[in-house]
């Protein structure tokens, strides 16, 4: 049997990566676990009793789109954080997660070729992986955009050759970025927003962290582009109660762009499928309709960023992000960083280069960084983070 062979030449995917590297060793100490990004506070308690009340749902499919309440509930929501106003009918779309939208998004709306060339698509480097792996499977080539200090963490994408931006169809953003934290502004929003007009491309513009902040809410894609006037058709935005609502396993987010866009990813979920289960809707609404909770929440992680920047303020190179739950720290070589910390503090981390690509004529521009997640509880944060700066850094 023949496999198609788009998928053969990429690497190991980060967490196998990560285990061969980390399972050949004894750990230093209990575990401390940094690496995935997998909210651990507390979700909101009657969201339990919201599914229970709704279990009946379980008996019946589920609408493609997401029930008029939930549609509804997003809506209002974009609204009140935004500013924009969305028709709940035509330009929102409940997700199974917002990775399945992020993914599905190149093969609804990426055209076969553009001027005659094979399509490209657009990337942060270091990316979340799914981005590249759309890319692919939609035919198109990913180019991958470094994010650096250099670039305030974000990608550069007006940097990109004339000919490649001619058959780019999409570019992928991630504001708060996973993983550094920068966010991008009014002003970033506005020059991509132009670019993309200029050379007629798709904004992905992954939000999946903007309610978790340190003083100022992010700006969003889509409302820049309502309030630049901008078509809102061009600007696709993605949202997540994963880190919200710290409900990474209700697998429950949206997508919402123009009317016309929208038309084309609702076409590929009719016949492709992946609805939330009813009860899962029901409780997916009432949360997006909460905000205490979010509240709450963002100043736990407050708390933690606070904590960082006292243990790591004097390491050079230290980057305090402005939002997410990551830290992005400067290290001489990521393995060995991480093969250390593992060995003797019993803390596990991600390195960088498993979250980046190599770009030729460049290093990776992953390799001298470590990725730490602060989504355990904040002793817990705390313990790791000492660890972490007592076994690599001399301040």
């Amino acid at each position: 049997m023949k496999y198609p062979e788009r998928f053969s030449n990429l690497p190991a995917h980060v967490w196998p990566r990560l285990r061969a590297l980390l399972d050949a060793h004894e750990g230093g100490g209990p575990l401390i676990q940094m690496t995935i990004g997998e909210p651990k506070h507390v979700f909101p308690a009657w969201v339990t009793d919201v599914i229970a009340q709704n279990a009946v749902g379980f008996n019946s499919y589920p609408p493609n789109d997401g029930t008029p309440e939930l549609r509804g509930a997003i809506a209002d929501w974009i609204a009140r954080r935004y500013g924009v106003p969305v028709d709940a009918d035509t330009q929102v779309m409940a997700l199974n997660g917002t990775r399945e939208g992020l993914y599905n998004a190149v093969i609804a709306l990426c055209p076969e070729t553009k001027n005659g060339q094979k399509p490209a698509i657009a990337l942060p480097n270091p990316f979340y992986p799914v981005y590249m792996i759309a890319a692919i499977s939609g035919a198109c080539d990913p180019v991958m955009v470094n994010a650096t200090a250099e670039t305030g963490y974000l990608p550069d994408f007006g940097s990109v050759d004339a000919n490649t931006l001619s058959r780019t169809v999409a570019v992928y953003v991630c504001s708060p970025a996973n993983p550094q934290g920068a966010v991008a502004t009014r002003t970033y929003w506005e020059n991509l927003i132009r670019l993309a007009e200029k050379h007629d491309f798709f904004i992905f513009a992954d939000e999946c962290y903007s309610e978790i902040y340190r003083d100022t809410p992010p700006v969003g894609a889509l409302q820049a582009a309502h309030e630049m006037g901008a078509d809102l058709n061009r600007v696709v935005i993605f949202h997540s109660l994963s880190k919200r609502s710290n409900l990474p396993g209700l697998r429950s987010g949206f997508v919402a762009s123009g009317a016309e866009t929208m038309r084309e990813i609702k076409q590929l979920r009719n016949f492709s499928g992946a609805p939330l289960a009813l009860p899962l809707q029901a409780a997916s609404a009432a949360v997006w309709a909460d905000e205490a909770h979010v509240v709450e929440n963002r100043a736990l992680y407050a708390e933690k960023f606070e904590i960082a920047d006292r243990i790591f303020g004097n390491v050079p190179g230290y980057f305090s992000p402005e939002g997410g739950f990551f830290l992005w720290l400067p290290v001489e070589d990521d393995e060995a960083a991480a093969v250390k910390l593992w060995t003797e503090a019993g803390v596990k981390v991600l390195p960088g280069s498993y979250l980046a690509q190599d770009v030729p004529g460049q290093e990776n521009p992953g390799k001298k960084y470590i990725r730490a997640a602060l989504v355990a509880s904040k002793e817990e944060t705390e313990r790791g983070l000492r660890a972490i700066r007592d076994c690599l850094y001399a301040v």
